[in-house]
This record gives structure tokens, sequence and C-alpha cells, in this order.
């Protein structure tokens, strides 16, 4: 029962290969996976504990939403047939990177609107939008399962008082949220009210995903299709046979358990964008107790010296057309002695291969999640940020004081496996800024070999911000908060979008150090991708002295 399914390709020395064995024999013996899909609770810890079994209606929410594909269709042609060139989503966290990755993947069809993602407080990319829209042609997307997300309301409040017109607003929310009464007082288009029983970040194939991807064109129903494949081979027909969800989450959860827990991935395009939402998956859903598994994406590729032994590799290939040097690499890497897997999907069916990862890493988290003896469905350590937020926010607090070179060098120079360094942005998204971050994350890995990743705020607040209070404390955390050039007021508040992001990024680094963790900022000043070269060089001297002893 040992050896991976037929679509799996996986290197694993000894003695992980023996405790993979062990586990899935312990699997086996305990039914997990039937009793997964029964629903029993009790896998992950007592019965009746919060957020677990109220949050397992993504197991077969593919089935159900298969039936909902004529309605998202003909609400997509509607859409259209009014004239709406735009759709603009305002989500965060789980309502947010599954429409992104969607987006990236797939993009407009022909003829139907395009999909622009805000999941931001950051003035200047709220302007970009803005610019980049006609609110008479624009349809707006309001996504929150709570229906209270701050940074959700916020982007609904500026866009409605730019069309107040209330059939440009969609909302996707649960039964009895705020968001539906507040829809229905504004007249929404339509109101679409998902399963309460699936967690934000598993809400990939519910409304949160399909939705947007109805409005772009997207094929809907291969998407479902390919999830409900995947969903069926998750499904325990042969105790003796290891399905991809049970092995993948039993080899995840066992390399994690032997503080292999970095789980790199080299993901091919066109479904590379990927990573950005099985980040946000695996880090809330494993990131607790003082345990859990970093998942890596983004980060560029390094030459076989720069990765230290506390990683595991995932190369999610495409069969077609493979990304010559994440094979290179990926050989090269297993012959050096780490864990390797490499999973296959197929380009011309694009959209059916998305719906199947998206299923099956949701499995293997749940998995992986029995493995470390966690809930992979709470998320115990978000709501800390947020009170943190809520009282800068009230206080007004000036700014955090900047690290000096002194700072960085404590920060970084002795990084080093375990440890990884997190790269906190505060400002607007852009190509650029994200060449700019993989350049340090680079320098700083190459130097060290500590693991490095990034997140754009305050996005990773709903996201890797659980991983990084409530997992192993071995993260040391670089926080750069750019000041937008204009600010933007929130009608109905008395504080503006950059008062809510400076209050968010001050909020973080509070809770960050409360929990005992390095933690520094850094403004950037002026535009801010010199700014990020600028800290590049900072970092470069920083780094080029012998390094301090651990």
């Amino acid at each position: 029962m040992s050896r991976a399914p037929d679509n799996i390709r996986a290197t694993l020395p000894e003695p992980i290969r023996s405790a993979v064995e062990a586990r899935l024999i312990a699997a086996a013996e305990q039914d997990v996976l039937a009793r997964i899909w029964a629903k029993d609770d009790t896998v992950f810890g007592e019965a009746g504990q919060p957020e677990v079994a109220n949050r397992l209606g993504w197991l077969d929410i593919a089935d159900r939403m298969a039936h909902e594909v004529d309605d998202l269709v003909a609400f997509a042609d509607g859409v259209r047939a009014d004239g709406i060139t735009d759709v603009v989503l305002l989500g965060m966290g789980g309502s947010s990177l599954a429409p992104e990755v969607l987006r990236r993947s797939l993009g407009s069809a022909t003829g139907f609107p395009a999909l622009h993602v805000l999941d931001t407080t950051d003035a200047e990319a709220v302007l970009d939008v803005e610019a980049a829209t006609d609110p008479g042609t624009t349809l707006y997307i309001v996504a929150t399962k709570s229906g209270g997300t701050i940074e959700t309301l916020s982007g609904f409040a500026h866009f409605h008082a730019l069309q107040p017109d209330g059939s440009h607003f969609v909302a996707i929310t649960d039964p009895r949220s705020g968001l539906a009464d507040l829809a229905q007082e504004h007249g929404f288009r339509r109101t679409f009210l998902n399963d309460p029983d699936i967690g934000g970040r598993y809400s990939a194939l519910s409304y949160f995903g399909l939705v947007p991807a109805a409005l772009i064109g997207a094929d809907v129903q291969a998407l479902l299709q390919g999830a409900e494949v995947a969903a069926a081979a998750s499904r325990p027909l042969d105790t003796k046979v290891a399905t991809v969800g049970l092995w993948l989450g039993v080899a995840v959860g066992e390399l994690a358990a032997h503080r292999m827990d970095k789980l790199t991935f080299f993901i091919d395009a066109p479904l590379d964008s990927f990573g950005l939402w099985v980040e946000q998956l695996v880090a809330e859903s494993t990131g607790k107790r003082g345990k859990g598994i970093l998942p890596v994406a983004d980060e560029p590729l390094g030459t076989v010296e720069v990765y230290g032994h506390d990683r595991v590799f995932v190369h999610v290939r495409n069969g077609e057309t493979p990304h010559d040097d994440h094979e290179t690499r990926l050989a090269e890497l297993a012959q050096a002695g780490h864990p390797t897997i490499t999973m296959d999907y197929a380009e011309q069916a694009a959209a059916g291969e998305l719906g199947s990862l998206f299923f099956t890493a949701e499995m293997v988290t749940a998995v992986a999640g029995w493995v470390l003896g966690i809930n992979p469905f709470d998320q115990p350590n978000v709501q800390e940020a947020k009170d943190n937020t809520s009282k800068a926010l009230a206080a007004r607090a000036a700014a955090q004081v900047d690290a000096t070179d002194h700072d960085l060098e404590l920060l970084l120079r002795d990084a080093g496996p375990p440890d990884y360094v997190a790269i906190l942005g505060y400002t607007a998204p852009s190509e650029a800024f994200d060449a700019a971050i993989a350049e340090l994350r680079a320098l700083i890995r190459d130097a060290t070999q500590a693991t490095t990743t990034f997140g754009y705020g305050p996005r990773y607040l709903h996201s890797t911000g659980q991983l990084h209070k409530g997992g192993p404390k071995n993260g040391r955390f670089l926080e750069l908060v750019h000041p937008a050039p204009r600010d933007v007021p929130i009608p109905g508040e008395d504080y503006s979008f950059e008062t809510l992001k400076a209050a968010q990024a001050i909020g973080d680094l509070t809770t960050l150090r409360l929990h005992g963790l390095p933690a520094h900022r850094v403004t950037l000043h002026g535009d801010a991708v010199a700014a990020v070269e600028h800290l590049i060089e900072r970092v470069t001297l920083v780094l080029g002295a012998p390094r301090l002893s651990r």
C-alpha cells in the first residue's frame, strides 16, 4: 500500500518511506478515508468540536453544483446581454484567490467580461481598478462568507458610491449573513447563498469560485467534472490501494512530522498561479498548535545547494509541454536526497484539470491534518491580528520604527533551516513588484538556505497569517509598507483605505511580536519597486559579511 498511485511519481528517502507505509496501514485500520467521506468529525479530534462537522460540505459540493451549471451559464449570458464589459470581485482569502487563479489560468473567453480581483486595502490598487473600469459597464461581486469582512465591505462602499445602481452588484455569502441583508437593502442584481458548511479556503468549487468562472466564460461544467472525477478517485474502494488524496496527504503529513515541512511547489504554465490558492489552503489549515506545513509558491528556482533538508518538492507538471528547468532541477534534487513528488496534468483540458487539482488539494490537506493531529478547518489565530488592527485603527497609532541595518542583520544573517523568512508586502500588486521581491527572496535563500515566502497584505492575513502565529516558531518576518501616493476615503467611515492598511500592518506586526517572533518593518518610500531594489542593496551588504554563529 506504500506505493504511490499510478499518476504520481515520488522519491522518498528512508526513513520517510517506511513512515508513510506505516501511516497508510494505520489509515486503513482506522478507516480514515471512509470516515472523512461519512463526515465523521472524530477523525480530527473529539466529537462535537467546533468547525469540523459543519465544515465538510466541500466533499460533495462539485456533485451538487453540477445541477446549477445551466443557471450559472444563463446568468452569465444575461450579464453579457446587458453590456457588462468588466467584473470586479471584492473579496479576501478563499473568496478571492480561487477567482484569481481562474482568471490567470483560463482567462476570459471571447466576448466575455474581463475579471479584476481586488483583495487589498491599498489605495493605489483601488484607484487602479477604478481607472481600468467604467461603472456603467461593470458588475461588482461582493464576496464574503461571514458577510462582515472589513476589506470587502470597504471596497463595496467605495464602488457603490461610484455606481449606486444595485443591479450592478452581486453578492456571494452564507445564508443570514449581514451581506445578504445589505444586498436586499440595496437591490443587488442577485445574491448567491453558499453552503454554510464550507469554509472559505475550501470554497473554490462552490459559488465563490463558480460565479466568477461563469462570468468570464470558463467551462464550468468541465471544472466540476474534473473535480467529480478526482472525488471519485479519492473514495476508499479498495483499502489495499492508496488513493491519490490519501497517499499525498499521508506523505506530506509524515514529511512535516519529520521536519521536512517546507512544501515547495514547481508548477508549470498555464496553471502556475495555482500556488496562490493552494498556499492559503495548506497554511491556514495546518498551521496551528505549534505544528504546520509551510507551502512555498513562486520562489525563484535555485541550484541544489541553496535548498536545506527541511524541504519537499512538488512538481505540478504540464504533461504536454513541461517546463524543462523544473524537470531538470527536480531530478537533481531527488538525486541529492530531497523528497520529490510529481503530478501530471493535461494542458488541453485545463479547466477540468484545475477542478481536479482544487478537490485533490482539499482532500490532501484534510488527510495531512489527520496525520498531524490537528483540526484542518479552524483558524484560531486569525482573529488576533484583526483585534490588533481594530486597536490600531481606533488609536490611529503612529507608524512603527523602521528596521536599521543592524536589525536586518539580526533578522537575516543567522537564518537557515529550519527557519523561513516571510516577506509581507503592504503595497499595490504588480508584476514589477513581484519581480523585485523574487530577487530579494533569491538573495536571502541563496545566502542562508532559509526558505522564503511572500504575501501581499492584507491578503495573507486571511491565509498564511494563521501559520505565522499558530505554526512552528521558526518564522522570521520582514514587513514592507508602501504608502500610496494618493489616499481614498471610505464612504461612511471616519478613516481611509490607507489608514486601514496602516492599521492592518501595525496590527499584524504587533501580533507577531506578541508571539515572540522576530519581525521588522521597512517603509518603501517613493516608487515601490525602486525602494525594494534599494532594500536589496542593503540586504546584500548585511549578508555579505561572515555569518553570525547560531
